[in-house]
């Protein structure tokens, strides 16, 4: 039922998408932790660090909880209507996740800059893919950025929540978006946030460290896949995989890199890869791999459920009777 709860989730996205506004999910996590931002005490240090972790933990608690009343409503029918079940269940993982709104992003940026538009792009970019200053960013550097925020969220949109769908059911991939979203909003290496985000940075570091991984390497492979260089995407991955800030983003961007024979670059902070910076044919073969990628990945960890699902079985078919 987990595999088929995947399977339903990716159906849902890449025919709903996300929906709109302040009816996501996240949203509201997004509001919560945005009010906890604006009341953080003014003070640096320890005090800061460890209100920031209440904070996240606040709101991982509210949403689990909020899960926990939606399948306690739900438990009367379920019995009966298990394909409503089914389908309520794959919205819930649906809503954790989010891969047409991810390749939507990307694709506005994509257009912009084929249309000439490079301010538009620019604000496409800033609006909905990555943190960092735009204004002053050339087309090759937007496509850079573009790509990179591609390549990364292969974890953070995708093969992380499906990874803990997979260990932790519906509860882990929540707990997960929580800790990523938390990351997201205030886990940065500049003024307070340094202090007010750093549990969350750390705990995102920690829960996204193998689905980085497992995501790579779907990149590794998606690259033959799709008709990129999957021997540079490995070589690329392993000698760039470590320079960036974060111990996980880097894995996936190199790997990206590789692939397209390009160079991504970070201005102050990284260069990955080698070559020059991605052009508009980059981008649409970096969008192939991405999705060659999310398949592998999504294949993996259906697999991997429906591992544990039968180990799980097995298990209690060989407990004794007492």
């Amino acid at each position: 039922m987990a595999a088929w709860t995947i399977l339903v989730a990716l159906a849902l996205d890449l025919a709903i998408g996300d929906p709109r506004g302040g009816l996501h999910p996240v949203a509201w996590i997004g509001a919560l932790l945005e009010a906890g931002r604006r009341r953080a005490p003014g003070r640096l240090g320890w005090p800061l660090v460890a209100y920031g972790g209440a904070l996240v933990a606040l709101a991982a608690a509210l949403t689990l909880g909020a899960l926990w009343a939606v399948a306690a409503l739900a438990a009367p029918w379920r019995a009966s209507w298990p394909l409503a079940g089914l389908l309520l269940d794959g919205w819930l993982l649906k809503c954790a996740l989010s891969l047409r709104g991810l390749l939507a992003a990307f694709d506005r940026v994509d257009r912009r800059l084929g249309a000439g538009d490079l301010a538009g792009a620019r604000a496409e970019l800033a609006t909905h893919l990555v943190s960092r200053p735009t204004g002053e960013l050339d087309a090759g550097h937007v496509a850079s950025a573009a790509v990179e925020s591609l390549a990364e969220n292969v974890t953070d949109s995708l093969v992380a929540p499906l990874c803990f769908y997979a260990v932790a059911g519906l509860p882990g991939a929540w707990a997960y978006r929580v800790v990523n979203t938390a990351d997201a909003m205030i886990g940065y290496r500049r003024g307070a946030l340094e202090y007010l985000g750093k549990v969350a940075a750390r705990a995102d570091d920690v829960a996204s460290w193998v689905p980085a991984r497992l995501s790579a390497a779907a990149l590794v492979v998606g690259a033959g896949l799709a008709g990129a260089d999957a021997g540079g995407a490995w070589r690329a991955r392993r000698r760039d995989g470590a320079r960036t800030a974060s111990p996980n983003a880097g894995q996936t961007m190199a790997a990206m890199a590789g692939a397209l024979g390009v160079r991504l670059v970070k201005r102050g902070e990284y260069a990955l890869g080698e070559g020059p910076l991605p052009d508009r044919d980059a981008l649409a073969r970096a969008r192939r791999v991405a999705l060659a990628a999310a398949a592998l990945a999504t294949a993996a960890v259906v697999t991997v459920t429906i591992a544990l699902a039968l180990a799980r079985a097995l298990a209690l078919g060989a407990a004794p009777e007492r």
